[in-house]
């Protein structure tokens, strides 16, 4: 079966986050995932796992598709 995020691999997006209270967006391109986390592409090359259970809300960034 695949994944809900698997349409947003390789996509500039906004991955609004929960850290315990707090929310907080995050602004890169998913380029991984495994059962259990994402791999998010942040800045020029650093990757983050956030764990799924931990993402709110995917959307599209498009403050990076302005030309």
């Amino acid at each position: 079966m695949t994944s809900a995020f698997a349409v947003w691999r390789g996509q500039p997006v906004i991955l609004q986050v929960a850290a315990g209270i707090t929310r907080v967006p995050l602004r890169g391109t998913i380029v991984g995932e495994s059962d259990d986390a994402l791999r998010v592409r942040v800045g020029s090359g650093w990757d983050v796992d956030i764990f799924k259970t931990m993402v709110l809300a995917v959307e599209e960034d498009s403050w990076m598709n302005v030309t």
